[in-house]
């Protein structure tokens, strides 16, 4: 499902030059749970983004389904991201004095789909909240919000989840409670890349890859 052949990132300012990926070659199969770990500094950001179709690599060949990701348009790349990755992150992204549903539905809303409410209200169903569909996130708890945001990333129906530190600002019950729900997800069939420096959540993951300094320096089967 997702293939990185020899893929570098390099950034230049002036004389400097930061090689943020260097020569990094991963393949990820369809139905995986897979956790990208590394310390602050290690590409892991960077790699996030080249998966989430957010940005391109300097050179190799990132393949999404068997497209060649580097040779889309920004609009292609935005079709991409809009079809076939959920994102969640960090932050929750959700959007203030708005509901639950309203949230979910956004990226219909972008995309043009038809029957959105009844969608979102399954993708909220899905995650166990279908009695707050009507609340906003400041009436909801940080679990609550991450569940949200899932739902969100859910409701197009991607190929992948990619979720970006999603537990970072969770406390420990909420943390085990999100994890649960995307063990949940791969379980019924659906692809999980996780972007993490937290152990605690890459034991959830059936494998953990480490970065640093922008290779790949461990690859572990759980």
């Amino acid at each position: 499902m997702i293939e990185l052949e020899h893929v570098s990132k390099v950034y230049e300012t002036g004389d400097i030059v930061l090689r943020a990926l260097d020569d990094v070659s991963l393949r990820i199969d369809d139905g995986d749970l897979v956790a990208i770990m590394g310390p602050s500094g290690s590409g892991k950001s960077t790699m996030m983004n080249i998966l989430g179709c957010l940005d391109v690599p300097s050179s190799g060949t990132y393949r999404l389904d068997g497209t060649d990701v580097g040779r889309l348009s920004d609009n292609r790349l935005a079709d991409i991201r809009n079809r076939k990755i959920g994102f969640v992150f960090q932050s929750f992204n959700l959007l203030p004095r708005t509901s639950a549903i309203r949230n979910v539905e956004l990226p219909m809303v972008y995309a043009g789909t038809k029957d959105r409410r009844t969608r979102a209200r399954r993708a909220l169903a899905r995650v166990g909240l279908a009695e707050r569909a009507n609340h906003q996130p400041n009436e909801l708890s940080g679990g609550q919000q991450q569940r949200i945001a899932v739902a969100r990333a859910l409701v197009t129906d991607p190929t992948m989840i990619l979720a970006d530190e999603p537990t970072g600002n969770l406390d420990t019950a909420s943390t085990v409670d999100v994890m649960n729900l995307f063990v949940e997800l791969n379980d019924a069939g659906r692809t999980v890349v996780l972007i993490t420096h937290e152990p605690e959540v890459a034991e959830f993951a059936k494998r953990v890859v480490t970065l640093r300094d922008g290779h790949i320096v461990g690859d572990e089967r759980r």
